[in-house]
């Protein structure tokens, strides 16, 4: 006799696992990406080489959250838990769209920045991107300082996703880390 398989009855426990694993590659870039782009800011013997890191890594990034958009969008996700109230709800749902906006805009601003700029677009030795805007001086200052200004921008909304995700994993002990990992949800 055939075994039948068990359908769901509710949203899952967890994140698929490609989210879980989409999730934290992208953090561990992420996070290269704010070391590589602080040592930029601050090390002109440094920069060149930073500069060659820090484009390929923008375009993985970029690349990756395509993916994950695709990926979120066509799998149910783990609910929250009955605990958090309304607005809590709503504005981690908010910000998770942010986080995800923010994912998209930085590459590509960096990579429009590069192009108004006139510069080479080096992913790797002798792979090049196209430019996907026409050169200008303005549009590069403009979209430099938008650059900038989204680099830190997303530098907080990490810090306060991590210190939301340590919060709920070691204060209130609800499931939504363990989601998003390996363990057993709560």
């Amino acid at each position: 006799m055939a075994r039948q398989r068990k359908t769901p009855s509710g949203p899952p426990a967890h994140f698929n696992i490609t989210a879980r694993i989409l999730h934290w590659l992208m953090a561990a870039i992420i996070l290269a990406m704010i070391f590589v782009g602080l040592g930029m800011m601050t090390s002109l013997t440094w920069r060149p080489w930073l500069l060659d890191l820090h484009i390929p890594l923008g375009i993985a990034i970029l690349l990756l959250v395509v993916i994950r958009l695709i990926n979120r969008l066509s799998f149910t996700v783990p609910k929250l838990p009955a605990s958090m109230s309304g607005f809590q709800s709503k504005a981690a749902g908010t910000l998770h769209w942010l986080l995800y906006a923010m994912m998209l805009a930085l590459p590509l601003t960096g990579w429009a920045q590069l192009s108004a700029g006139g510069f080479l677009i080096k992913l790797f030795p002798g792979i090049n991107l196209p430019s996907i805007l026409p050169q200008s001086p303005f549009l590069y200052a403009l979209l430099h300082d938008a650059h900038s200004v989204m680099a830190w921008l997303l530098f907080l909304m990490v810090v306060g996703h991590l210190s939301a995700a340590l919060l709920h994993a070691w204060a209130y002990r609800d499931g939504i880390f363990s989601s998003i990992t390996w363990g057993r949800k709560n």
